[in-house]
């Protein structure tokens, strides 16, 4: 069994596409980034026209300019993928907004098309993160094109399999009409030979956020938190390790200053800082599951994070940290407040976390589950 992996950048697909490498089932990874991970020249294939536009957008532009300009030649890795001498595969699996022109391949050979959602359905996404524009900056609009959510809603009716990385995406797909059967939930993997469990619970209160400091992450909410947080321990420290959204511009005025921003880390270094944590937290009012979940389990640090961030696919509230209600600052102060008030409360919980979240979640357990499921579907079509 082979699959075609495809999506215009590369996201995790390039992990994925490593294990199954390994597993001896990868027909192809066709992306617009560099071989990062060592794919077989045969295997490998890059959209240069794709890369060669973005690359003064990758290092002159700030992030917002960057994903503008993603989807606006989005149409050269249309024109690239659609050049490609085909290779036999038995499905592909392509990211969320990027399965059409996979999933034409797919259909004139008959295999079975996978789509890798990245968020929520399109409905809830788009509404989701609209709504939080409406509030806190108002005559904001969602960074993502319209057409760009036509054309995954088109994709998900198409797809054979929608892989949804948590409950809430699932729940979400349901909800809006898409067909249960098509759902399975496969949380993203982890890379356990970067990101590894800490020593011990750092004595000074330190939570870290990992991703765009934007209004669809509930960064808002977070640093009205932190402000509680801090006025019952004065020495408590937030890390938020991301690039701005613009969608923040009024709020980064407001609290710009009162945290520590870090931004581009290498992998590397951002497992070294989850290891100085006390906790991990991400309030998102909309995701799929972030992948720094995932890795600040890796950590062995807890979570608190919310139905919407995905957390409760891996989290238990009360085992591996806590799930709170999104959009509820007392909530996220007081779960921050527990974990940083109790360091035995907080250690046994990172240990749980990286139990549940990173011992046996790898990205090659991530591919194994990618195989299964696959194969599952391939014989159910041949019955």
């Amino acid at each position: 069994m082979k699959v075609l992996l495809a999506t215009c950048g590369a996201a995790h697909l390039p992990n994925v596409a490593r294990a199954l490498q390994d597993r001896d089932a990868l027909a192809g990874l066709w992306i617009a980034d560099k071989n990062r991970v060592g794919i077989a020249p045969d295997k490998f294939r890059r959209s240069w026209i794709f890369h060669l536009a973005m690359k003064p957008f990758y290092h002159l532009a700030p992030f917002g300019l960057r994903e503008k300009a993603h989807h606006l030649f989005l149409p050269l890795w249309s024109y690239w993928f659609r050049r490609q001498q085909p290779v036999p595969f038995d499905a592909v699996y392509a990211q969320m907004g990027y399965g059409t022109e996979p999933f034409d391949l797919a259909e004139r050979t008959g295999a079975l098309k996978v789509a890798d959602s990245s968020n929520g359905h399109p409905t809830s996404f788009f509404g989701f993160w609209q709504r939080e524009c409406d509030i806190w900056c108002p005559g904001a609009k969602v960074g993502i094109p319209r057409r760009m959510f036509a054309r995954v809603n088109r994709e998900l009716e198409r797809s054979d399999l929608i892989l949804c990385p948590s409950t809430y995406v699932r729940d979400s797909m349901i909800y809006n009409g898409i067909s249960e059967g098509k759902c399975v939930i496969s949380p993203y993997g982890v890379d356990t030979s970067i990101f590894k469990p800490r020593a011990s619970v750092p004595s000074k209160p330190r939570f870290i956020s990992v991703g765009a400091i934007c209004l669809r992450k509930g960064h808002q909410y977070l640093l009205r938190a932190f402000e509680q947080v801090r006025k019952a321990l004065p020495d408590a420290e937030l890390i938020c390790a991301g690039s701005y959204y613009p969608d923040f511009r009024l709020e980064r005025k407001r609290w710009e200053g009162t945290f520590t921003h870090v931004e581009g880390l290498p992998q590397v270094e951002l497992a070294k800082l989850l290891n100085q944590a006390t906790a991990f937290v991400l309030p998102s009012n909309e995701e799929s599951i972030a992948r720094s979940i995932i890795e600040a389990m890796g950590a062995g640090l807890p979570i608190i994070g919310t139905y919407e961030s995905g957390a409760p696919t891996l989290v238990e509230d009360g085992v591996h940290g806590y799930i709170v209600k999104a959009r509820n600052v007392d909530q996220l102060a007081q779960a921050m407040l527990k974990l940083a008030r109790d360091p035995a409360l907080c250690q046994k919980m990172g240990e749980a976390a990286y139990a549940r979240g990173a011992a046996k979640n790898s990205w090659g357990d991530y591919a194994d589950r990618l195989i299964r499921i696959v194969s599952d579907a391939i014989a159910a079509r041949q019955r």
